[in-house]
């Protein structure tokens, strides 16, 4: 097991909170023109998705061969009063919950990264290669947030200050 990989995961909360940085109310609820999500609900999902994700890691690491549930991301994303829920709440909780994590995993001796789980869709994995889903699924959608920002760089700039 490449420990490195456990600070990676851990690092990833500020990255997040640094790529939101700056960004005013209308930035981060405007709706781009080809339908995609506005960095708010990026945000919001990501907090979603972490959030399951630590659950699933924590079943694997306790637990004999746990069910690990799929979800539809967008149904959550498309939940009523989503849109009211403060974006830079969720990148806080995002932060604290990756440390809360990086706590426990690297506390687990490298044999636990081997147990594994079963998830709905897409059957055995392991606690590693969650670990490297949920790495990836943050760079990801990283990149994604970076291009977003972009053309809404004419938008008012009136930044929100993280709480």
């Amino acid at each position: 097991m490449d420990r490195s990989r456990i600070e990676q995961y851990a690092s990833g909360g500020a990255k997040l909170v640094q790529a939101y940085w700056g960004l005013s109310h209308e930035q981060l609820m405007a709706k781009p023109s080809d339908g995609s999500w506005s960095l708010h609900q990026i945000a919001i999902h990501l907090n979603d998705s972490d959030l399951i994700g630590s659950d699933r890691m924590k079943r694997i690491a306790c637990m004999h061969l746990p069910l690990l549930v799929g979800y539809d991301e967008t149904g959550f994303a498309n939940l009523p009063g989503s849109e009211k829920l403060p974006t830079f709440t969720a990148l806080d909780l995002f932060q604290k919950n990756r440390q809360m994590t990086a706590t426990i995993l690297r506390s687990l001796p490298d044999s636990a990264f081997e147990r594994c789980g079963i998830h709905t869709e897409s059957g055995k994995v392991s606690l590693a290669e969650m670990l490297e889903k949920y790495i990836h699924h943050l760079e990801h959608h990283l990149v994604f947030v970076a291009r977003k920002r972009i053309p809404l760089a004419g938008l008012p700039d009136q930044p929100i200050a993280p709480a």
